[in-house]
């Protein structure tokens, strides 16, 4: 009888540890993850419209309290903007149509933030990218670079955070991207994308560009082609 009782007690403490085990590596992980899509997916705050009913974003804003009514952090609010939920203060955006009925050619959106090291170190970590021209101060001195740079992706994510600004859902189908120089960490980084054709079906050609507003250089060039279906009800 002992005996049995002291494997129950051993198989107990053995899940007692494994349980614990998982809660924390569950933790840790969620923790992670959620760092990595506040650097990949990023969400917007505006200040209302210009008067010809274009958006326009505010980083001088004070904190506002979130849809529930429970007061948010100092560097996040809530968003008018349905196909993106939140945004650090830090962002910024401008655009030419609140409307999606109204979207045309000549239509623009720009996007604009700050490229940092922790959004560097959430990018390796979520995407696997540990090249050490990204990570490594030293390997990366004896690069042509001379330094440190952000992952090119990352940069032309940003892209993907204008495109996410257009009136409307917007569905990503391509992208053709020419990278023509580095972006330093801590540097000042703009995507701009301008509706440039349209294609029928509420089907757009854009043209994309992002630069890097401390070294006032434009870094990737491109077209992109997306689909911007109404919101479901």
């Amino acid at each position: 009888m002992s005996q049995q009782n002291s494997g129950k007690t051993d198989v107990s403490a053995m899940t007692d540890a494994w349980s614990a085990m998982t809660r924390s590596f569950i933790q840790t992980t969620a923790a992670a993850n959620r760092a990595a899509v506040s650097a990949m997916v990023p969400p917007i705050v505006t200040d209302g419209s210009d008067e010809d009913g274009s958006s326009r974003s505010s980083s001088d804003e004070p904190r506002s309290n979130g849809p529930t009514g429970v007061e948010q952090s100092a560097d996040i609010v809530s968003a008018p903007i349905p196909s993106v939920e939140y945004s650090d203060l830090d962002w910024e955006f401008e655009r030419t149509t609140d409307t999606p009925d109204h979207i045309s050619v000549g239509d623009t959106v720009t996007f604009e933030k700050t490229l940092s090291e922790d959004d560097v170190q959430a990018f390796a970590h979520i995407s696997g990218d540990t090249n050490r021209l990204h990570l490594d101060d030293d390997f990366a001195a004896k690069t042509r670079f001379g330094k440190r740079i952000v992952h090119g992706t990352l940069v032309s994510g940003l892209i993907s955070a204008a495109l996410a600004r257009l009136p409307g859902l917007t569905i990503y189908l391509s992208q053709d991207l020419e990278f023509q120089g580095p972006v330093g960490i801590g540097d000042r980084v703009s995507a701009r994308v301008e509706i440039v054709d349209s294609l029928g079906n509420d089907q757009y050609r854009l043209e994309t560009l992002v630069r890097d507003e401390d070294a006032d250089e434009t870094v990737v060039e491109g077209e992109a082609v997306v689909l911007i279906d109404e919101f479901p009800e």
